[in-house]
C-alpha cells in the first residue's frame, strides 16, 4: 500500500483511483462495506483502490482541548487498511487551509485537481467543507461538473443497532470489547511501541511490555485476556496473554497505560512495536493491601486468561 499525504503533488502513477473518503477510525463494518464497495467500483473501471482520510482528525483540529476520543492511531488504521487490500492511502493534512475550503472548492481542489479521483464512495451521512456545508449529494452534483463519479453507500446496522464509531466507544468504555469487536468486524487493537517502564513486572514474575495511550479513547480500566501481535518486517509473531489498562492504583498517581504480560515469551520488546486485541474483561482495577497479594490475583489473571483464550 502506497501513501500519499500532499494532495498538491500526486504521483502520476497515483492518479485516477477509486477512493472512499472518511475518517476510518475504528475501521468497523460500516466502513468496511464502503471499502468493499469501493474496490468492487476499482475492478469495474480498471482504476486503484483508495482511502482518502485525514490526519490529525477533523475533530482534533477543531476541539483540540476535548477528550481524547480516537480508536485508533494513523499507523494502526494504515496497518487495517492494507490488510482490507487498499492499495493507495491518501492520509491528507487537515489544517486551516484545508478546513476554510468550501465544499466545492474541497471537490475540485482537493478530489479532482490534486488526487485526480475518478469515482468517490462516500457514507450516506458524510459531509464536507467549511462548516460541513456540503452533503453526499451535493459531491455528486460537483462530480458530474468535474468528471469524477460518486457513490453514496447506505449506513449499515447489525442487530437493529448503526454501526458506529460512538456506539463502539460506548461498548469499550462499559468494559464489553465483545460487543464493540462484533461491530468493528475485528478484535479492538491497541498499537503502539513498546517503551520503559519501572519493570515492577520483570521483579514480580509477570515481565510486561509497556505501551502508552495518548490521544486514544480509553476502554474501562481494568484487566483483559488479550491476544498480541509483535509487528516486524517478517511479519507479526502471535501471543496469548493478559494486560492491565489503567493507573496503576497500587503504586501512586499515574498516567493511563497498558501493560502487557505474552504468555511464553522471552525475549527483549523494548522498542518494538505491539498490537494488543483485547478479548476479554476479566476484572476493574484495583489496589491490594500488599505486593503478596497483587502477585496472587495476577496469577488468577493469567490462568483465567489462558482458559478463555483457548476456547
Amino acid at each position: 500500500m502506497r501513501i500519499i499525504r500532499d494532495y498538491q503533488f500526486t504521483p502520476e502513477a497515483d492518479r485516477g483511483a477509486a477512493a472512499a473518503i472518511g475518517n476510518f477510525d475504528g475501521v468497523h463494518l460500516g466502513h468496511q462495506a464502503v471499502i468493499s464497495l469501493t474496490a468492487k467500483t476499482a475492478r469495474s473501471i480498471g482504476a486503484p483502490n483508495g482511502i482518502v482520510t485525514f490526519e490529525p482528525h477533523p475533530r482534533e483540529h477543531f476541539t483540540p482541548e476535548a477528550p481524547t476520543f480516537r480508536l485508533m492511531n494513523a499507523a494502526a488504521r494504515a496497518n487495517r487498511l492494507k490488510k482490507l487490500g487498499v492499495s493507495r492511502l491518501f492520509e491528507i493534512s487537515f489544517n486551516a487551509a484545508l478546513a476554510g475550503l468550501s465544499a466545492q472548492d474541497f471537490a475540485r481542489q482537493v478530489l479532482s485537481q490534486g488526487l485526480g479521483l475518478r469515482h468517490v464512495v462516500v457514507g450516506q451521512d458524510f459531509r464536507f467543507g467549511a462548516g460541513r456545508e456540503g452533503t453526499a449529494e451535493a459531491l455528486t452534483g460537483f462530480g458530474a461538473e468535474l468528471g469524477f463519479g460518486v457513490t453514496i453507500a447506505p449506513l449499515l446496522a447489525t442487530g437493529g443497532v448503526e454501526v458506529s464509531s460512538t456506539r463502539i466507544r460506548e461498548a469499550l468504555s462499559a468494559g464489553r470489547p465483545e460487543d464493540a469487536a462484533q461491530m468493528l468486524g475485528h478484535l479492538h487493537r491497541i498499537e503502539g511501541e513498546v517503551i520503559r517502564g519501572d519493570q515492577r513486572g520483570r521483579e514480580l514474575g509477570y515481565p510486561t511490555a509497556n505501551m502508552g495511550l495518548t490521544g486514544l479513547h480509553l476502554p474501562k480500566f481494568g484487566v483483559y485476556a488479550v491476544r498480541v501481535e509483535v509487528l516486524g518486517n517478517g511479519g507479526p509473531e502471535q501471543f496469548d496473554g493478559v494486560a492491565s489498562l489503567g493507573v496503576r492504583p497500587m503504586f501512586g498517581e499515574n498516567d493511563a497505560n497498558l501493560e502487557t504480560h505474552l504468555f511464553d515469551f522471552e525475549g527483549d520488546l523494548y522498542g518494538k512495536t505491539l498490537s494488543v486485541a483485547l478479548v476479554a474483561y476479566l476484572r476493574p482495577e484495583q489496589k491490594f493491601e500488599n505486593v503478596s497479594a497483587l502477585v496472587a490475583q495476577m496469577g488468577t489473571d493469567s490462568a483465567k486468561a489462558r482458559e478463555i483464550l483457548a476456547a
